[in-house]
C-alpha cells in the first residue's frame, strides 16, 4: 500500500474534494473528525457519502478519519462511508485494543469482504505505551500513524524537538513492525516551512516510516520525494540480491557487497527497497 503523501481534506469542503483527487496525492484522506465543526457533523459526512459513492477516484488510497470510537458520530461516520470505493477508516484518539474490535466488528457487518483495514492514530501518552498492544489487536489493522499535536501539546512538549520527535518515532515504529505493518508520520501544520516539512519527512523515512501526512498541496512532491529509495540506495539493494542469489547457489550464508558483510536482516532491508522502487514505478505506468 504505497502511501508516502495522505492529504489531509476536510469533510466540510466538498468543493475541495475534487481537487484533492486530482493531485498527486498517493492517498487522500477526507476528514470528518478535528476539520468538522460540531454543527456541521451531519452536512459532512453526507457530502463525502455522496462524493465517494458517486466518484471514482483511481490511483488513489481513500482514507477516511471518522469520529472517535465511542462519540455519537462514530457508528454513523462508519455506515455512511464502508464500502468499496474505500481502503482505509483512520481511527483517532485510540488508546485501547477494545476499540479497536469494536471497530473491527462494525466493518466485519458494513463490510463483509475484508477490504476495508483500519489505521490506528497514536497521539494519546497512553496510546504510545500500548502502541504494540494497538498494532497487534486485529487483523484489520493496516498501519500506526502518529498525531503529533494530541500526543505534545497537552504535556508541553516542544514540537520541534527533533529528539522527542525520534523517540515517539521510533517506539511507534517498532510497535508497527512487531505487527508486520507500516508506521506514517504526523502532519506538520507549518506550510509556508518546506525545508521543516522536508526535513521531518527525510528524519521520519530514517526512522523506517513509510509515508507523512500533509495539510496542504504543496507538501505532496515533497513527501513523495523523501520516502523513495534512492538512485544509490536502489543500486546498491539490486547489487546485495544479485550476491545473494549467488550466494545461496554457493551455499554461502553471509558475504560481502560494497565491502560490507551482508546477511538475511540486510537482505530484507534490500528485497523491501527494491519491492518499493518497482511499485512506485508500476504506479506511474
Amino acid at each position: 500500500m504505497l502511501m508516502r503523501s495522505k492529504l489531509f481534506v476536510p469533510g466540510s469542503r466538498p468543493e475541495l474534494f475534487a481537487k484533492a483527487a486530482a493531485s498527486q496525492a498517493d492517498a487522500l484522506s477526507f476528514d470528518l473528525e478535528d476539520a468538522v465543526a460540531k454543527d456541521r457533523k451531519v452536512e459532512a459526512r453526507a457530502a463525502l457519502a455522496g462524493f465517494l459513492r458517486g466518484t471514482a477516484v483511481p490511483g488513489k488510497r481513500l482514507v477516511v478519519r471518522v469520529n472517535a470510537v465511542g462519540t455519537p458520530c462514530f457508528e454513523a461516520d462508519m455506515a455512511a462511508v464502508s464500502g468499496p470505493w474505500l481502503d482505509l477508516v483512520n481511527l483517532p484518539m485510540v488508546e485501547d485494543p477494545a476499540a479497536i474490535h469494536e471497530a473491527a466488528a462494525l466493518l466485519g457487518r458494513l463490510d463483509g469482504a475484508g477490504a476495508v483495514r483500519l489505521l490506528v492514530n497514536i497521539e494519546t501518552p497512553k496510546g504510545l505505551r500500548r502502541a504494540v498492544e494497538l498494532a497487534t489487536a486485529h487483523p484489520r489493522v493496516a498501519g500506526l500513524q502518529i498525531g503529533y499535536a494530541d500526543l505534545l501539546e497537552p504535556c508541553g512538549i516542544d514540537r520541534a524537538d527533533p529528539a522527542a520527535l525520534a523517540q515517539i518515532r521510533v517506539a511507534v515504529r517498532l510497535a508497527a513492525a512487531e505487527a508486520g505493518i507500516p508506521a506514517y508520520d504526523g502532519a506538520f501544520a507549518m506550510v509556508k516551512d518546506p525545508e521543516g516539512y522536508r526535513a521531518e519527512c527525510l528524519a521520519a523515512r530514517r526512522h523506517g516510516f513509510a509515508g507523512k501526512s500533509c495539510i496542504h498541496p504543496t507538501q505532496i512532491a515533497l513527501a513523495n520525494a523523501a520516502f523513495m529509495p534512492t538512485p544509490a540506495e536502489i543500486d546498491q539493494a539490486r547489487r546485495i540480491l544479485a550476491a545473494a542469489a549467488e550466494a545461496a547457489a554457493k551455499g554461502v550464508g553471509a558475504y560481502l557487497v560494497d565491502g560490507q558483510m551482508i546477511d538475511e536482516p540486510f537482505l530484507i532491508r534490500a528485497r523491501a527497497i527494491v519491492a518499493l522502487a518497482e511499485s512506485h514505478a508500476a504506479s506511474d505506468s
